[in-house]
């Protein structure tokens, strides 16, 4: 899910000796950078979004909509199931109580062990899903090892190299396996990340994929997202040997009333927010 913090993240949230800017980052310094930044604030994060995101629910992105609505996944009864970017493994969990055999990941040992706060005290012990770190591009699973792989705004906009991470979700899934993620709506990255009216001004060029970056007063960066267009997003798929199946562009519910940072109902009711990929594997 998204931060809370980071421009493109969800609000600007930057203390005030951070530096702000749009750089090159590669691919360690990215991993180092918001394993880091996810390590110090996931107390902070479950705390702020714990409720809008449930225990044990998979939601697809700030506009609220469930797994349990869309069925992106199909049929999970019975699948092994990979999360990448788990987060805490509140997807994970849910998944679970659906009859899926489940592994939670993610490069952070902070969201982890709040992960393991969360296993200790859920009612359904089918919901205590096994945790493991590591990077989304280096998964540690077998070729063909699952049925399915999934992130819900996890690991995907935080690494450098995406197009690795679709080419390692793909290995480890089996033949007619899917891989579903939800990131950042690529079209959102021309505007400035404001929940009013100001977020309605296009800003920037779409085409800039310079990543964004928040360093420290050295210049070391503490966190890092990465933009890409929607076309490199469908060619990351292909070139993977996957098929995109759909791309769901989320629609803002009336229900949904709340703002996480640079998501809103004004905004979300009038261009897209959130892209899910929804894309498979063929059949040997």
């Amino acid at each position: 899910m998204p931060s809370g913090r980071g421009q493109k993240a969800g609000g600007v949230r930057v203390s005030g000796f951070a530096q702000v800017s749009r750089r090159v980052a590669g691919p360690e310094e990215t991993a180092v950078a918001n394993r880091g930044w996810w390590d110090a604030e996931a107390g902070e994060y479950y705390a702020e979004h714990g409720a809008f995101l449930g225990d044990a629910e998979l939601t697809w992105g700030p506009e609220g909509w469930r797994e349990a609505e869309l069925h992106l996944l199909g049929d999970v009864a019975g699948r092994r199931v990979l999360e990448i970017g788990a987060g805490a493994g509140q997807c994970s969990r849910w998944l679970a109580t659906q009859g899926a055999t489940v592994v939670a990941t993610d490069l952070s040992l902070g969201m982890l062990r709040t992960g393991l706060t969360l296993n200790s005290r859920v009612s359904d012990p089918r919901a205590a899903v096994p945790l493991l770190q590591c990077d989304a591009t280096a998964l540690p699973f077998g070729d063909a090892s699952f049925d399915a792989v999934f992130t819900a705004y996890g690991a995907v906009p935080f690494v450098a190299d995406s197009a690795l991470l679709v080419r390692e979700a793909a290995r480890v899934l089996r033949p007619g396996g899917r891989f579903v993620f939800s990131t950042t709506h690529p079209f959102r990255w021309a505007f400035p990340d404001d929940p009013g009216e100001p977020g309605l001004t296009l800003t920037q060029s779409y085409f800039d994929r310079t990543p964004y970056v928040e360093a420290d007063s050295d210049g070391e960066a503490t966190y890092v997202e990465h933009h890409r267009t929607v076309g490199d997003r469908v060619r990351e798929v292909v070139a993977a040997g996957l098929v995109l199946t759909d791309l769901v562009e989320l629609e803002w519910p009336e229900r949904n009333t709340a703002t996480w940072g640079g998501w809103s109902p004004l905004r979300g009711r009038l261009f897209p927010g959130t892209a899910v990929f929804v894309c498979d594997k063929p059949s040997a």
